[in-house]
């Protein structure tokens, strides 16, 4: 019975990820996007990354205010991009890709458009969905973000963060779409580099903004999908002008 039991479970979990391949695929009709299910990582208690640390002693008349390069202590070396882990981690940006799929187990995705798709939006903040995305010979870091900004008042931040330098990251375009019940939403912006921290790009307002009904109105059974695009800014660039 208690072999029954596991294997039933696993089965009722795979009808259940393929439910939700399923959803995403239907909100997203383009032919070849691939589709990531990504589940939440949710902190019962907040574990502050360094930024944010940084950021409350420069308040405090301490330590300067995270930006840019600021955010590591060495310029040679990175601390751990991951959210809500308060991990002690350094490294140069090239193994920055290793640690977080070996330690953290992120997920990977490669494609110039890919659909992430966000289960548990009704988790209590802060929670975390987070994949990195493989493109254009270039690592990027999707970070969904559910955070009190405002006590009592919830809002989500969508971002996305290259795996290199501010300087390599100027080069990139990247647009996150909303797309569902007849309405869509689009986000368009140069993505920010790992040598930042998220605290510092939600502080500076420098990405995507749901508020809870607004995130409600895109999702769907408690799954929100966004769609990912990235392209050069020169192609972008081209575009525009025409």
């Amino acid at each position: 019975m208690l072999f029954f039991t596991q294997c039933f479970g696993a089965v009722l979990d795979l009808i259940h990820l393929r439910f939700q391949h399923y959803k995403a695929k239907r909100v997203f009709s383009a032919a070849g996007q691939l589709v990531c299910v990504v589940n939440p990582t949710h902190s019962l208690k907040y574990a502050p990354t360094r930024c944010a640390v940084a950021q409350t002693s420069a308040e405090q008349g301490g330590l300067p205010p995270c930006h840019h390069h600021e955010a590591v202590h060495d310029p040679q070396l990175v601390p751990c991009t991951c959210p809500l882990f308060s991990c002690p981690w350094e490294g140069h940006l090239e193994v920055v890709v290793s640690h977080l799929r070996q330690t953290h187990r992120i997920n990977i995705l490669q494609g110039a458009e890919i659909v992430f798709l966000a289960t548990d939006m009704h988790l209590p903040a802060p929670t975390d969905w987070i994949i990195m995305h493989s493109c254009l010979g270039h690592q990027f870091l999707l970070v969904l973000r559910k955070q009190e900004k405002y006590e009592g008042h919830p809002q989500f931040f969508a971002m996305m963060m290259l795996i290199g330098t501010p300087t390599q990251a100027d080069n990139f375009t990247y647009r996150l779409e909303l797309n569902r019940n007849q309405r869509r939403l689009k986000w368009e912006a140069t993505p920010r580099s790992v040598l930042e921290c998220v605290d510092s790009v939600i502080s500076d307002g420098d990405c995507l903004v749901l508020n809870t009904s607004l995130a409600q109105l895109f999702s769907d059974n408690g799954s929100l999908a966004i769609g990912i695009a990235i392209t050069t800014s020169k192609v972008h660039n081209g575009e525009a002008e025409m």
